[in-house]
Parts: structure tokens; sequence; C-alpha cells
């Protein structure tokens, strides 16, 4: 996951001489940041779309066994992926732009960012579980139970970042 601070070592003549004019070392700090956080949003959105994958497996070996009654509970999981995926490609970025009317602190945008992390790690774990989903094709029923829990817990997580951003905290 890219730091803020990565970006200073791939930054060119230009940008180097414009850090010198007062106020743009500001501005080019929180473009990093507003750059890391959607290459940031980018990853945890396809790391869920890449699980979806296994929901068509096992879709596809529980209608081949004749075990139909699971199919709604499995496409209520993909629906709820889909509505995370949703949020998380549409989220506020994490700062205000150069110009635009509502700034945010830098130490709110270390929170945010610590939060991020956090999220990172329980997409992670949603997704691997998602993806074992076809191999334990016996245990689907008690499985999704657990993952619909994952999935209100991330959901809740993502509330709580939008609320930081808002000032709602």
């Amino acid at each position: 996951m890219p730091e803020p601070r990565d970006h200073t070592e791939n930054r060119g003549w230009i940008e180097t001489i414009l850090r010198y004019i007062p106020g743009f070392r500001g501005y080019l700090e929180k473009e990093y940041r507003r750059e890391s956080d959607d290459l940031q949003r980018d990853w945890l959105a396809d790391r869920l779309e890449r699980s979806k994958r296994a929901i068509d497996d096992v879709t596809r070996a529980l209608a081949d066994a004749a075990q139909i009654d699971l199919l709604p509970q499995v496409d209520r999981l993909r629906g709820r992926l889909d509505k995370m995926i949703g949020r998380i490609r549409g989220a506020m970025q994490g700062y205000s732009g150069f110009f635009d009317l509502v700034n945010v602190d830098e130490a709110l945008l270390d929170r945010i960012y610590e939060h991020d992390v956090a999220m990172i790690q329980k997409v992670e774990t949603l997704a691997e579980a998602v993806e074992q989903l076809p191999d334990k094709q016996d245990e689907v029923g008690t499985l999704l139970a657990d993952l619909f829990r994952q999935t209100d817990e991330m959901d809740s997580q993502w509330d709580v970042r939008e609320d930081m951003l808002k000032g709602l905290e």
C-alpha cells in the first residue's frame, strides 16, 4: 500500500523546485495523500471484486449438486459485497482539494489513514473467507452466517470512516 511519503522519492525536478514556493509544499503533500487514498480505495474494491469469482464457483457447484436452497443466501452475500464495493469506490476522498471549500486537517488525515490500514486487513480476511467457499461446499450454510457478520462489521467500519471525514465522529 502506498505511503504518502513514498512520493517524495519519485518526484521530478519541476516538482522539487515548486516545493520552495510558500504554501505549495503543503498542497503537494495533500495531493500525495489524495493519490494514496485513491490507490488504497481502488485496492480494497478490487480485492473484494476478485473474491466474487469464488461466489460464481460455489453457486455453480451448489446448483450442480442440487443444493439450490442455499443459492438465495449466496446471492445475498454477492449483493452485500457489491454494496461494499460501491461504497468504497464512491467514497469521499481522504482530504479536500486545494480549491475546495472545506479543508481537512492533517491529524484527521492520519487517523483516517490508520483506519484505512485496518480496513485492508478486514477486506483481506473477508476476501480469503469468501474464496474458501468452493472448497468447503458442505459447510457453506454455516460459513455464510460468519461472512454476513464480517460484511456487517465492514459496513459499520466504513460508516466510521465517512463520519470522520464529515466531522461527525
